[in-house]
């Protein structure tokens, strides 16, 4: 989430490109039928519990087969509940290069009509937007990949090497399915490197206006859930008595909200703060700037902290978001859990974390459990043919837009194609500004312009890696 145009002869030269005498928005190639599928991926309701992965897996499955791939190169394999998608789109080798994969997750967020303006499982499109739930996280990037593939076959595409898309099933919950498209289905999905088509675009400004660069997602922190308990022998509320797990919970509680993890920083980190903070006014991009030079400056460490957007990148979090206590409102508590969710900076492990933790809260009855398997993975490396390859995408709708590597805070299925040896790049083409990110939240919205932008951008960026 990102920034701004070069000038000059750069973007005069770009502009000559053909790409720029095609046909953009609804008039593309593949947009009716791009919207035909987003539609129906929308309206399928696959948040966790409702069973229906397998429903738009196969859906999309009987698109590639009418397509005219090979019944053999299209797999819908169960995973429990959900499943993945795996389809294989044959190049003719002359690359002499192992495939390339394109991940995302058909999987999205639960979301509560009574809680939304319109139905979330329904496609709405008013006022310049795409409302529902995964309009933008991430059933925008099933489709567009979809699409792409679509196009590239129909217009009789040979790719150079082999592209293999690998659709997750539970990416907003237990990526169970992701480690099995790296581990159980592994000689389906053995690719050089991955696209990610879950992260990565630029942040439009409020005011108007093109974004100030495109951030291509190469690393993310580790995720990480910690239940802290403190258990009591209770007795009768009318005597209360020198202990009370909740008292004592809140206490560490409070201690923990007080506290910074140490600042770190990585190669990475540091080049987005330096390019970023050249299109960032006032005080943010003089801390942005200070932190690239100094990342021991105090001021600008506060001020870096001080804003959500930018308080992951300089370290790891870790902030308390659920609380249980008690058995009865007229007896003393016998136990009080948080949980306790941590953000880990690439490098410092989830065992260091959680010593701090157990420093920080200084209470030696507190029991400590991590939740899951937490994933922890290094960086990818930056290679070339994924920059130039991303640059032509990006001209397609903001040409000579810088691309800046930058650190997800969040997670995606590229940890786990990381964590098994396969660089996890995410190059996905969402240009939105702040005030309408909803993904997660209320009446998601996605705006038109960048449904249609997309389609484009992933058409290029395949063609273009795999030429």
């Amino acid at each position: 989430m990102f920034k701004k145009l070069l000038a000059g002869a750069a973007v005069s030269a770009l502009l000559t490109h053909s790409l720029f005498a095609a046909p953009t928005g609804k008039d593309i190639p593949f947009a009716a039928e791009a919207r035909e599928i987003y539609k129906t991926a929308v309206e399928t309701h696959t948040a966790k519990g409702h069973g229906k992965v397998p429903d738009l897996a196969n859906y999309l499955a009987g698109k590639f087969k009418a397509a005219g791939f090979p019944e053999e190169d299209i797999h819908v394999k169960p995973v429990g509940e959900t499943a993945v998608l795996i389809v294989r789109y044959r190049g003719d080798g002359s690359s002499g290069k192992k495939p390339i994969s394109i991940s995302a997750h058909m999987d999205v967020v639960e979301a509560l009509a009574s809680d939304w303006v319109n139905d979330p499982f329904k496609l709405i499109e008013k006022d310049g937007f795409f409302f529902g739930r995964g309009t933008l996280d991430d059933k925008l990037g099933i489709t567009a990949v979809t699409t792409a593939f679509l196009r590239m076959k129909t217009e009789g595409f040979v790719p150079s090497r082999d592209l293999i898309i690998a659709f997750s099933g539970d990416e907003e919950t237990g990526m169970i399915s992701t480690k099995a498209l790296v581990h159980e289905f592994r000689d389906l999905t053995d690719s050089e490197f991955v696209l990610n088509a879950d992260v990565g675009g630029g942040l439009l400004p409020e005011e108007g206006g093109p974004p100030a660069s495109f951030g291509l997602q190469a690393a993310e922190k580790t995720y990480v859930t910690f239940e802290a308990t403190v258990r009591n022998p209770g007795g009768h509320s009318s005597r209360p008595t020198g202990t009370n797990a909740i008292y004592d919970l809140a206490t560490a509680l409070k201690k923990l909200e007080a506290y910074n993890f140490t600042v770190n920083y990585n190669d990475l980190t540091l080049k987005y703060f330096s390019s970023t903070a050249k299109k960032t006014p006032g005080d943010l991009g003089k801390a942005m700037a200070k932190f690239a030079t100094d990342p021991t400056d105090e001021w600008a460490i506060k001020t870096l902290r001080k804003d959500p957007s930018f308080v992951g990148t300089v370290g790891t979090t870790c902030v308390a978001t659920m609380l249980q206590g008690g058995h009865a409102e007229n007896a003393l508590p016998q136990s009080a859990t948080a949980t306790i969710n941590c953000r880990i900076f690439p490098g410092e492990g989830v065992a260091k974390t959680l010593a701090t933790l157990k420093t920080v809260m200084a209470n030696e009855e507190i029991e400590f459990v991590t939740l899951g398997d937490p994933t922890e993975t290094d960086a990818s490396p930056l290679r070339d043919d994924v920059l130039a390859a991303l640059r032509k995408a990006v001209d397609t709708t903001y040409p000579g837009l810088e691309i800046v590597p930058s650190m997800s805070s969040g997670g995606t299925d590229g940890m786990h194609f990381r964590a098994a040896g396969i660089p996890s790049y995410g190059v996905h083409s969402v240009y939105i500004k702040s005030s309408d990110a909803f993904a997660h939240g209320l009446n998601e919205r996605l705006p038109v312009k960048t449904f249609y932008d997309s389609l484009t951008h992933w058409y290029v960026l395949l063609t273009e890696i795999s030429k």
